[in-house]
C-alpha cells in the first residue's frame, strides 16, 4: 500500500493494522547490526556505538547532505537528531569501509594505517631489550623480528582468524609480565651474555602459554567463556593495563624534561588541537599524531646535539655516574645519556641485510613458575581480544561475528603467538587495541589494505638499518610516546562501557572497585617487604616488577610463592578477577550490563554478508563444517 492507495480485501481490517497511508518500516534484518542492537554512540563521531543502550530508527536523510566524522551527524540533521542517533553511519559508508578500492588507494591506506600504529609496533622492544641487559644490536634485531612476526600473524588472522581487518603486534598485556621475569632475582647477577639468557626464558614461558591459548579457542573454551565475559569486565581490566605503567612513565620523562615533554606535548597538539586540519581531505595531525610527535622530537633533538647542547667538555656519557670523579659531570652526564640523539653507532652496526630467524637466540628455556604466570596473562590477552573484534565488528562488519568465529580468532591469537615466541620477540602477539581507533578515525577498514600493510612490514624487517635506526630512539622520546599510548589504551578500555548503562550504580560500583583495587592491591604487594635505603640492582621503575623476591606470601614452595606474588602484583588481574566475579554475582538486567551481541550460528549460515566478512577462504571453511565451535 503506498501512495495513499487502499487493498482492502473480503475481511475487515485488524484495527490494530497501520493505516492504509502509513509507509511500513523496513524490515529489522536490513539495518546494519550496529543499528538494531542501539549501539549508536556519542563518542567523538569515530565509532558507532553509544552508551545510551536504545534503539532507535535513523531519520531520512537528503540526498546533499554531508557527513561530519568529528560530530558524527550529517549537516542537513544537526537540529532535529537526537543524542541516540548522533554518530549513525549509513550502510553504504559500511560498505565503503569493507569495500577494496583500486591499487593505488590500496597502498595510500595500508601506509597510512601502519604509519598511525607505528608507536604500537616498535615500542616494547624499546623498553624490554635495554631492560634485559641488551646493546644497541641486539634492540635492532629485536625490532627487525617484530616488523616480520607482526606481518606475518596479520596475514594469518586475516585470513585463517576472525578475517577482521585487525594489525597482529606485540602486546601490552605481556609487558608487565615480561619484566616480572626480567627482574626475577636469579637473574639480578647476570653480567654476560644475561638478554640472551633472559630472552630463552621468555621465549620458553610464552611458547607453552600460547599452546594454552591456542587450545583455550580451538577447543571451544573460548565460546563458553563469552558468557561470562561482557563490556563490564572488559572495560577495567584493558583500561588497568594503560594505567599500570605510570611508575615507569614520567620517570622516565624527567630524566630530560624538555625532550620529554616536547614529545608529550606535540602528540597533545597534534591529536587534539589541530585534528580537525585537513589537508587534502585527510586529518593529518589526527591520524598520524604519534609518528609525526615523534619525527619533530627527534628532529629537535638531533639538532640540539648537533650544536653541542648536550656536549660537557671533559664528560664521557658512557663512563657510570658512580665512576665518574668530577661533581660537574655527575651533575650532566645523565642529561648528556638521555638526551644525547646519536644515530652513527646503532646505523654502523647495523647491517643492511638482516633475516630474522625461527631461534636465533638459542634454545628456549622452560621454567612452570614463568610459564604459569604467562598462561594467566594469555587469559587477560583473549579478554583484551573480545573486546577488540567486537568494536572493531561494528564499525566495518555487516553483522557481528560468530562466538565461533571469536574462538578460532583466539586460537589463531595463540598460533600467532607462538610464531612470535620462536622468533624472540619477548612478548606474545594480540590484536592491537588501537587498531580500533584507527580505524574509526580513517572510516577504512579494508582487508585488503591490512593484507598489503603486512606485506610491506615483512619486506622492511629485512632492511637491518631500519631497525638499526629505531633502536637509536633516546629512551626518554619512548617514555614520552609511552605516556600517550598507555593513555590511550585506558581510554580505549574505558570506552567500552558505551555498550552498557553508564548511569547504573551497580556498573559504577562495579568499575570504581576494580580500578581502585587493580591499583591499590598490586601496590601493597610491590612494596611489601622494601627497604627504602636498600641498593636495589633494578632501577627505581622497575621496582614493581621485582615482586617475587620479597612479596608477602610466603610459603613452603619457592614455586607457588613467585607466581602467586608475581601474579597478584598485576594491575589487570587484579581488575579482572574483581569485575569478572562482580559482574556474574550481582544481578542485573542484560541491558544494564551491557553484554555482548554475538551472531547465532544456525542464522549466520544463512545470511552471505556474514560469509563474505567471516567465511576461511579456499573452502578450508568446509574441512571444519563438523567443529561447531570454530565456525560461523
Amino acid at each position: 500500500m503506498e501512495g495513499g492507495t487502499s487493498d482492502h480485501i473480503d475481511i475487515s481490517p485488524d484495527p490494530l493494522d497501520p493505516p492504509p497511508n502509513v509507509t511500513h518500516l523496513p524490515p529489522p534484518q536490513q539495518l546494519s547490526w550496529a543499528r538494531r542492537t542501539g549501539f549508536k554512540g556519542t563518542v567523538s563521531g569515530e565509532s558507532d556505538a553509544s552508551d545510551s543502550g536504545q534503539i532507535a530508527l535513523p531519520k531520512p536523510t537528503e540526498s546533499g547532505s554531508k557527513v561530519d566524522l568529528e560530530a558524527g551527524t550529517r549537516e542537513g540533521e544537526r537540529r532535529n537528531c537526537t543524542s541516540a542517533c548522533r554518530s549513525e553511519s549509513s550502510d553504504g559508508e559500511e560498505e565503503k569501509r569493507r569495500d577494496s578500492p583500486g591499487l593505488v588507494p590500496v597502498i595510500f591506506y595500508s601506509l597510512q594505517h601502519y604509519l598511525s600504529i607505528l608507536g604500537s609496533l616498535i615500542l616494547i622492544p624499546l623498553v624490554i631489550v635495554p631492560a634485559m641487559g641488551g646493546t644497541y644490536e641486539d634492540t635492532s634485531a629485536v625490532v627487525s623480528t617484530v616488523l616480520l612476526v607482526s606481518g606475518l600473524t596479520t596475514l594469518l588472522h586475516t585470513f585463517f582468524g576472525t578475517r577482521l581487518p585487525l594489525v597482529q603486534g606485540p602486546s601490552y598485556v605481556y609487558l608487565a609480565p615480561a619484566l616480572a621475569i626480567i627482574n626475577s632475582p636469579e637473574f639480578q647477577g647476570l653480567k654476560e651474555n644475561s638478554f640472551r639468557h633472559i630472552m630463552k626464558e621468555l621465549q620458553g614461558a610464552l611458547i607453552a602459554s600460547s599452546v594454552f591459548q591456542a587450545m583455550v579457542g580451538y577447543t571451544g573454551l573460548a565460546s563458553l567463556l563469552l558468557r561470562f565475559i561482557n563490556p563490564v569486565v572488559v572495560s577495567p581490566t584493558i583500561a588497568s593495563i594503560g594505567l599500570s605503567f605510570f611508575a615507569y612513565g614520567f620517570t622516565q620523562v624527567a630524566t630530560c624534561l624538555e625532550i620529554g615533554m616536547l614529545q608529550i606535548l606535540l602528540v597533545v597538539i597534534f591529536s587534539l588541537y589541530f585534528r580537525k586540519i585537513r589537508i587534502y581531505g585527510h586529518r593529518i595531525f589526527l591520524i598520524h599524531a604519534v609518528p609525526l610527535g615523534l619525527g619533530f622530537t627527534w628532529l629537535i633533538a638531533f639538532l640540539l646535539t648537533e650544536l653541542g647542547v648536550y656536549s660537557y667538555k671533559g664528560c664521557d656519557a658512557n663512563v657510570p655516574v658512580s665512576n665518574t670523579v668530577t661533581a660537574y659531570c655527575r651533575k650532566h652526564v645523565p642529561r648528556m645519556k638521555h638526551c644525547h640523539v646519536d644515530t652513527s653507532h646503532a646505523l654502523r652496526s647495523a647491517p643492511w641485510f638482516r633475516f630474522p630467524y625461527p631461534l636465533q637466540w638459542g634454545t628456549p628455556i622452560f621454567n612452570w613458575r614463568m610459564t604459569l604466570v604467562m598462561c594467566v596473562v594469555s587469559i587477560i590477552a583473549s579478554v583484551d581480544s573480545v573486546g577488540t573484534y567486537h568494536a572493531s565488528a561494528l564499525l566495518v562488519a555487516s553483522r557481528p561475528p560468530t562466538p565461533g568465529v571469536v574462538s578460532r580468532g583466539i586460537g589463531m591469537e595463540g598460533i600467532s603467538s607462538v610464531l612470535a615466541a620462536l622468533w624472540g620477540t619477548g612478548v606474545a602477539s594480540t590484536t592491537l587495541t588501537e587498531n580500533i581507533h584507527t580505524i574509526a578515525t580513517t572510516k577504512m577498514g579494508s582487508r585488503r589494505a591490512i593484507e598489503l600493510g603486512a606485506v610491506i612490514l615483512i619486506l622492511l624487517s629485512f632492511v637491518g638499518k631500519i631497525g638499526g635506526f629505531i633502536a637509536s630512539i633516546p629512551d626518554v622520546m619512548v617514555a614520552g610516546l609511552l605516556c600517550c599510548m598507555w593513555a590511550m589504551i585506558a581510554a580505549l578500555g574505558l570506552s567500552n562501557l558505551r555498550y552498557s548503562e553508564t548511569g547504573s550504580s551497580r556498573n559504577n560500583i562495579i568499575i570504581g572497585l576494580s580500578l581502585f583495587l587493580s591499583l591499590s592491591v598490586p601496590a601493597y604487594f610491590q612494596q611489601y617487604g622494601l627497604i627504602p635505603s636498600s641498593n636495589s640492582s633494578v632501577p627505581s621503575y622497575f621496582q614493581p616488577y621485582a615482586v617475587a623476591s620479597h612479596g608477602p606470601i610466603h610459603t613452603r614452595s619457592r614455586g607457588v610463592n613467585y607466581v602467586l606474588n608475581t601474579l597478584f602484583s598485576f594491575h589487570m588481574v587484579i581488575a579482572f578477577i574483581v569485575a569478572f566475579i562482580l559482574d556474574n554475582t550481582v544481578p542485573g538486567s542484560r541491558q544494564e550490563r551491557g553484554v555482548y551481541v554475538w551472531s547465532e550460528p544456525e542464522a549466520a549460515k544463512r545470511e552471505p554478508a556474514i560469509t563474505k566478512d567471516y567465511g576461511l577462504p579456499f573452502r578450508i571453511g568446509r574441512m571444519f563444517t563438523w567443529v561447531k565451535w570454530v565456525g560461523l
